[in-house]
């Protein structure tokens, strides 16, 4: 593994880490209400959930309205993505977020070239929800290659059981590699399919078996490369904001 390539697996692993981007926020809106734009859809009331009880009510949700694609829309082109069927919890709530309206009051938030690019921040949220966490998913079949969607996780040292944000999500760019680059790089052991995907289609082996993976990019990784390249500021979020449209498709 090169010099580069550690200072970068150990820097995006800090973003993800974050307590909260330092342009996003609170959830809890603290001056005067506007408008909310949430969305009258079938689902758990926003402000209901809490940690104890995410997988209680998105899991009946996600048997009840059923999807497994959905396509972010924006500036740059569409991003066409696939929800995995076993990671149901992360999936219903994705689900459940982009049917609201949550996520098209967001952006892309924290960009780093050649590693991910990370969205679901707002500066101008009018949708209420609560601060709850998801339960992790990690699964040994999905792992961090490009074109990857994760949830970030934040607060280790006050999260041993590596509890997921609801909405910060990323899109995995990564880089190529050799074999032996990936598995010193990974969390945990890569089968031979795995390490050829590294080196193949390129990803971030660091991230394995620490976040969870619960879908993937289908169309449109041209578009997670443009958003890849656009300038950022010193917080990496986007000079120009890259807005987020989520439509459920399927």
């Amino acid at each position: 593994m090169s010099a580069p390539t550690a200072r970068l697996a150990i820097s995006f692993s800090l973003l993800l880490l974050a307590s909260a981007c330092n342009r996003q926020q609170p959830v809890e809106e603290t001056t005067a209400p506007r408008p909310s734009a949430e969305r009258q859809v079938p689902g758990p009331a926003l402000t209901a959930i809490a940690d104890s009880n995410a997988a209680a009510l998105l899991l009946p949700y996600g048997k009840q309205y059923p999807a497994s694609e959905v396509i972010v829309h924006t500036r740059l082109g569409d991003i066409r993505v696939k929800l995995y069927d076993d990671t149901p919890i992360h999936k219903a709530n994705f689900l459940l977020l982009s049917r609201k309206g949550v996520f098209d009051e967001t952006v892309f938030n924290r960009v780093v070239k050649d590693f991910a690019v990370q969205g679901g921040a707002s500066d101008h949220r009018t949708i209420r929800l609560a601060r709850y966490r998801l339960p992790p998913e990690i699964r040994p079949q999905h792992f961090h290659k490009r074109g990857a969607l994760g949830m970030a996780r934040y607060d280790d040292d006050q999260n041993p059981g590596q509890l997921s944000s609801n909405t910060d999500f990323y899109f995995v760019q990564g880089q190529k590699m050799t074999p032996a680059q990936s598995q010193a790089m990974a969390g945990r052991q890569l089968t031979p399919a795995q390490q050829k995907a590294y080196a193949t289609v390129g990803g971030v082996p660091s991230l394995d078996g620490r976040y969870t993976v619960f879908g993937e990019v289908i169309e449109g990784l041209d578009v997670v490369d443009k958003i890849a390249n656009e300038p950022v500021d010193p917080y990496k979020w986007p000079v120009k904001d890259v807005g987020i449209k989520i439509e459920v498709v399927k």
